[in-house]
């Protein structure tokens, strides 16, 4: 039994066998068509990871760029005052050198307690700033961080290729050397 709204088959609806034939012809040119679109996936696929890495490495290179340059701001401000301590070390051998000329002698004992308040306080302050004394007499030579004068013979057995005599102070800043210690080596 046929609803009323269903219509029978007519011969108009059923296709001829030449409509059947091109559906099958156009789908055997569809088959030279898959290999080509595989080709042309694979080359996007090749494009797209070849973005990628490229993505990847400039990604890389900022991140290192950037640590980088945050460790070099870190750095340029703890040395920053590099130049002007370098400036100030003569200044203060100076005051070690007076305070040394004056002398213990009772008519320059007011001198000598004014003068070493000052190199005491420019002393501190110079320290506060990151600066630090080498320690070398009696320590095994070391290029890294001392200047060779001279080699005199060694007072003893245990002094040979150490520093017996310091001709200028050799300084630090935040552990990196801004004078080298100028020695003398016993051999």
């Amino acid at each position: 039994m046929m609803h009323p709204e269903e219509k029978e088959p007519t011969t108009q609806d059923v296709p001829s066998t030449e409509e059947v034939k091109e559906p099958v012809a156009e789908s055997t040119q569809e088959g030279a068509e898959v290999p080509q679109a595989s080709a042309e996936t694979e080359q996007l696929k090749q494009e797209v990871a070849d973005l990628k890495d490229k993505y990847i490495r400039l990604y890389s290179d900022f991140e290192n760029f950037r640590k980088r340059t945050a460790r070099e701001k870190l750095e340029l401000l703890s040395n920053a005052s590099e130049d002007v301590l370098k400036a100030v070390l003569p200044v203060l051998d100076d005051m070690e050198r007076a305070l040394k000329s004056i002398g213990e002698a009772e008519e320059n004992k007011a001198m000598r307690e004014g003068l070493d308040l000052v190199y005491q306080k420019f002393k501190k302050t110079l320290e506060a700033k990151g600066l630090k004394l080498m320690e070398t007499i009696g320590t095994p030579f070391n290029p890294d961080v001392h200047e060779a004068i001279t080699q005199l013979p060694a007072p003893s057995e245990d002094m040979k290729g150490k520093v017996i005599d310091e001709v200028e102070k050799g300084y630090f800043l935040h552990e990196k050397v801004i004078r080298f210690a100028k020695v003398v080596i016993g051999a």
